[in-house]
């Protein structure tokens, strides 16, 4: 019995060794395929035209490994393949840990990459994680290990691999970087460089100098315990302060650079596409950018911030019945700055006010509920709140919901705020797209937690939108260099809030602009039906508003939390007008059509009855169907048995040219 177990193990084993024999002259025997070759991939807007194309040159100095300091290999060894020197091109222990995940995943979700595997990826395939491809990998990599030597494959990696922003290799990320030769490099700036490789876009020292400190620190630290470096080495190189070249280089876009940025940002790491694939493999990406209204958008910010000091701005405009983001523009000068203020959080100030007008018409509220208008103190868990009006101005009476909106009355709001319940406000901005951080604390109804650009134009298209959101959309529709369809875009239209009350909401936010708002500047560029809000604090001077074709929102400001003067926040409101005229230029005036469930009276402002045909000065207000007035003005009798009539598209229609 044990003669013939030894005889089966002889025999495998010499079948074995035979195989691994015939596989290791076949590959030695079989030439290596071409490198992939590196292709433009374009992003264009609806109709095919080009916006941008992501530069298919990879910007390299190639450098021999005899150059390279030692320091700079040990750290990338630290960093990627600590065994590299030890093994035949795959990691025995990585394969493992990556197998072990890969059973609990029940996908192929871990990979097991060392310095070769990580070169024949690069230099001969894609970026997919099936198993065709891991098999493929597997053989190449085999290949590289048996054409070339140990040193001629850690050249080539350093030579190819990607250290963002454009820089392929050690010594165009050198100089990207630091601006000086690989040669020159520091221990400290070696273990930088070396920690980059991993995740190119989320270890960048520029975008994100903490995280990248963090992995540097930590592959010093295996330096150490490897014996690549002495500990006081390490621990020094950890203390250096790391002086970084200026800032990274810009690619010169065509056109909508920021908005460029966020499509290339969406499709890794919201559609999960691989980096090298967006920037170099051949990609279609069809946008929902207007290049008519971008520039209109680049031209507005460029004409008020443009030649002030350290001012910024952020637009962005969307379509509110599609989410298809029209116009995005991050700040005044793109080659001064990469930093997309659309989504930099801010405090919105009185723009946040809307979302809780919306809240109280869902809570009992009309237009004509009035709140006195006076310096008031509020008792809040047993502490005193006493918010001010912007100037010291009260108007000292009982004010209309109306009134207070055009006056942007911060008593008003905050009275409103505690009679419906802290919590609603924060469940109706959840439900109209905020999803920044909000505590139900009294003072949110002034807009004092900060949010995006990105977020108030969501919230703004949804109100235009009758209440109905499509989230934000930038693509449409991604193509690879095969025309295989990687992405769809699928609408996804919710009713997050009823559509009566965002009416009547809508049309009281007309009155910003008229004459007496806060925004009534913007109605002396641009006559069409427009609801909005402007927001003002210390430092930010918003304008969110709307059309029923487009929601835009702007905001003005500096990058650093400085006194912003009042008639710099303004400017917020000149770009909003200069933009939407341009945007809407040769479009005829659309208006706001109420849905059902809502009932449009005339009523009388000062008694805030139904109108009589004797009332002198009678207003054309919206209600949600039940919440209208039903007695007629006590003061002025009707001399007629119909009373006012309903108001007519006509009346619609010259309310906004009186």
């Amino acid at each position: 019995m044990l003669l013939r177990v030894f005889r089966w193990f002889g025999l495998l084993l010499i079948t074995g060794s035979a195989l691994l024999l015939f596989t290791i002259l076949y590959l030695k025997s079989k030439p290596l395929p071409p490198p992939e070759i590196s292709m433009t991939t374009k992003i264009v807007d609806e109709n095919g035209r080009v916006i941008d194309q992501l530069d298919d040159g990879e910007h390299r100095d190639p450098i021999r490994l005899s150059h390279i300091p030692r320091s700079l290999v040990a750290a990338t060894l630290a960093a990627e393949d600590q065994s590299f020197y030890r093994h035949w091109g795959f990691s025995l222990k990585g394969i493992a840990r990556a197998a072990w995940i890969n059973l609990k995943e029940h996908r192929l979700a871990q990979g097991a990459s060392t310095i070769t595997q990580q070169l024949a990826r690069n230099l001969y395939l894609t970026q997919d994680r099936t198993w065709s491809r891991k098999l493929k990998e597997a053989a190449l990599t085999a290949q590289l290990e048996l054409h070339y030597s140990k040193n001629e494959i850690l050249e080539m990696y350093l030579n190819k691999i990607y250290y963002g922003h454009g820089a392929y290799g050690i010594q165009r990320a050198a100089k990207i970087y630091f601006g000086k030769p690989v040669g020159q490099l520091t221990l400290a700036e070696s273990a930088m460089l070396a920690g980059i490789p991993r995740g190119p876009a989320f270890y960048s020292p520029f975008e994100h100098p903490e995280r990248a400190k963090r992995r540097q620190r930590a592959i010093l630290d295996t330096m150490a315990k490897r014996g690549f470096v002495q500990r006081a080495e390490a621990e020094e190189a950890k203390r250096e302060p790391i002086v970084l070249a200026g800032k990274p280089p810009s690619e010169n876009a065509a056109s909508a650079p920021y908005f460029r940025d966020y499509i290339v940002k969406t499709a890794i790491t919201q559609l999960g596409l691989d980096e090298e694939l967006v920037h170099h493999g051949g990609l279609t990406i069809t946008t929902t950018i207007n290049l008519k209204m971008q520039k209109a958008a680049e031209q507005a910010v460029k004409q008020y911030v443009g030649n002030k000091k350290g001012l910024q701005a952020a637009l962005i405009s969307i379509e509110p019945k599609t989410g298809y983001i029209r116009a995005m523009v991050g700040g005044k000068s793109y080659r001064e700055s990469q930093y997309n203020r659309v989504f930099a959080k801010r405090q919105p100030g009185s723009s946040f006010k809307p979302i809780l007008y919306l809240a109280a018409l869902q809570n009992g509220y009309t237009p004509l509920t009035r709140i006195e208008s006076r310096p008031t103190a509020f008792t809040y868990q047993g502490k005193t709140y006493a918010p001010q009006n912007f100037g010291g101005s009260y108007a000292n009476r009982p004010i209309t919901l109306r009134e207070a909106i055009a006056r942007s009355d911060n008593i008003y709001a905050v009275t409103t705020h505690f009679r419906i319940g802290l919590d609603h406000l924060v469940q109706t901005a959840r439900r109209l797209g905020v999803r920044s951080p909000l505590r139900a604390v009294p003072s949110l109804a002034l807009g004092t937690y900060a949010v995006s650009p990105f977020e108030m134009g969501q919230v703004y298209a949804t109100l235009a939108n009758g209440g109905v959101r499509n989230p934000p959309t930038g693509i449409l529709k991604i193509v690879d260099a095969n025309g295989q369809v990687l992405y769809q875009h699928q609408p996804r239209p919710s009713q997050t809030v009823p559509a009566a009350p965002t009416f009547v909401l809508t049309h009281l936010l007309e009155s910003v602009f008229d004459s007496g708002g806060t925004a009534h500047r913007v109605k002396q560029m641009l006559s069409r039906p427009m609801a909005g809000k402007t927001g003002s604090t210390n430092w930010d001077g918003w304008l969110s508003g709307y059309t029923p074709e487009l929601a835009t929102t702007v905001w003005v400001g500096y990058d650093r939390q400085r006194t912003l003067p009042h008639r710099d926040a303004r400017l917020s409101q000149y770009i909003w007008g200069a933009y939407m005229l341009d945007a809407l230029k040769k479009r005829p005036p659309v208006l706001f059509h109420p849905p059902n469930g809502v009932k449009g009276v005339y009523v009388d402002p000062d008694t805030d009855a139904l109108a009589t045909d004797t009332c002198p000065h009678p207003v054309l207000e919206y209600f949600v169907a039940g919440t209208e007035p039903k007695e007629p003005c006590p003061v002025h009798p009707s001399t007629s048995t119909d009373g006012q009539e309903s108001p007519s598209i006509w009346d619609r229609i010259m309310q906004w040219f009186q």
